[in-house]
């Protein structure tokens, strides 16, 4: 009898994760996420799966980012009609976000055709909201902290993985035989950090014969330096200015930590009280969906309720007028939107609304993956422009990184989270991370703490 592991996406990169678990006869998947970044890596989700989605059984998803449930619609769409297990808040999350995903779809194929942008005739949708519906709609929610039975030959856990609201270790427990011998295997999906602004840490690692680990930040470490002294210089010189503070934030999980972080500062008297703003549909449901889920989050514990998780001069834009007003109201102020990347949504207004003048700030608060406008804003803010929606725009605000509000764990946490494990016998297998991310996290475990290492940029097969 055999047990089998295929690594499908997120093995040469940081996105696209999917991962084929073979059990005997079954065939399962962990994670089916989206391509991201430049477009010969996003032109990788056009590709045919590399298995017929009929004969997949179920599916385990560690969270709901939409580089790892963002194919659920297409994988449904050609055939897949079985279970898609996860956790009460990654299905929270996992209907917003697959939604938002196939509305943009839709309109992005609908304005290619209208303007003849696309070179597909007529241009289609990668999926579409019916898809979504349908993958919604394989939906079984699995409460955390217990064994769930699958089937005769596979047990499920979920655990804590402090990465966003809903983010799980799935450990899957395989019987390997007749005898009742089986064997673990973990996968860490995307790991958070110990000291997150308002989520829990992750739960322990438990003793497990296979370890598939996240290598995101595999050669790097986060800065250990007082970053909320750091974004309260920004944000009081922007009130001295009199300008406009303008922070790109993924929707879900780093709008919310850094509404938290403002609201922070203001109770520690390190920030004037100014005017709040979030433009973000999505980014106010993911919100919502936050307050409701105490299991992850730790920031309510700090205030008394929910409207106290919020600066004083909060509020958030119902519609699009709403959003363009906004981009026409003079400061001081902070306006948080959406894409966190920049590429596309509503920041891309208010970047054209201010970049243009150096009394506002545009402060980045997470990664920017190559090819996308934030990484080129990033790394060429002395250019003159940044071409946005088929225009050049100047770049005269001023332009700044905080990279402390990452929510992936750096290698000095990874290590620290694996070492009380040091004395198990577990294979490690690193996969969601750029080659050189993964060698020098090998290295690092080996000499560390003497695991055994398999990178998945190099073996993307594996007889377990």
């Amino acid at each position: 009898m055999s047990i089998s592991c295929d690594f499908l996406g997120a093995s040469d990169t940081v996105t696209g994760s999917l991962t084929l678990v073979k059990i005997h006869q079954k065939k399962y998947l962990v994670d089916c996420g989206q391509f991201q970044g430049p477009k010969d890596i996003r032109d990788r989700n056009w590709s045919r799966f590399p298995f017929d989605p009929k004969e997949i059984d179920a599916v385990f998803v560690t969270h709901a980012h939409l580089d790892h449930i963002g194919r659920l619609p297409l994988l449904c769409k050609e055939g897949f009609q079985g279970p898609i297990y996860l956790s009460p808040g990654s299905a929270d999350l996992g209907r917003i976000i697959l939604l938002d995903s196939a509305h943009l779809e839709e309109e992005f194929a609908r304005y290619a055709n209208e303007t003849g942008y696309s070179n597909h005739k007529p241009a289609l949708p990668l999926f579409t909201i019916s898809d979504a519906e349908t993958a919604i709609s394989q939906f079984k929610i699995l409460p955390r902290d217990r064994w769930h039975f699958v089937d005769d030959r596979l047990s499920v856990k979920l655990r804590r993985a402090g990465h966003i609201v809903g983010s799980s270790l799935v450990q899957l427990q395989m019987k390997c035989d007749d005898s009742g011998k089986s064997k673990t295997m973990t996968f860490s999906g995307d790991l958070g950090r110990p000291e997150s602004l308002t989520l829990k840490p992750p739960h322990h690692l438990e003793p497990c014969d296979f370890l598939v680990l996240e290598a995101t930040y595999g050669n790097r470490l986060h800065p250990r330096s007082p970053f909320l002294d750091e974004l309260a210089t920004i944000i009081n010189d922007v009130a001295k200015s009199g300008g406009v503070l303008v922070i790109p934030a993924f929707a879900v999980g780093r709008s919310q930590d850094i509404i938290y972080a403002i609201k922070h500062l203001e109770v520690e008297k390190k920030i004037p009280h100014l005017p709040v703003t979030l433009d973000s549909p999505m980014a106010n449901s993911a919100t919502e969906i936050f307050l409701r889920h105490d299991e992850d989050q730790k920031a309510l514990s700090a205030f008394q309720g929910h409207s106290s998780f919020f600066p004083s001069r909060f509020e958030a834009t119902t519609n699009a007028d709403e959003s363009m007003l906004l981009c026409m109201r003079d400061g001081p102020m902070i306006v948080i939107s959406a894409s966190g990347m920049l590429s596309g949504g509503r920041i891309l207004h208010h970047l054209k609304a201010r970049l243009p003048h150096p009394e506002n700030h545009v402060l980045f608060c997470g990664y920017q993956a190559e090819g996308t406008k934030g990484r080129f804003l990033q790394e060429h803010q002395q250019e003159r422009s940044i071409r946005v929606h088929h225009r050049e725009v100047p770049i005269e605000a001023k332009v700044s990184t905080l990279d402390a509000f990452s929510a992936h764990a750096d290698y000095e946490e990874i290590l620290a989270w694996l070492r009380p494990m040091k004395s198990e016998k577990i294979t490690i297998i690193l996969n969601h991370g750029a080659p050189e991310s993964q060698s020098s996290l090998a290295e690092r475990i080996h000499s560390e703490l003497g695991f055994d290492v398999i990178l998945s940029s190099e073996k993307s097969h594996l007889d377990l």
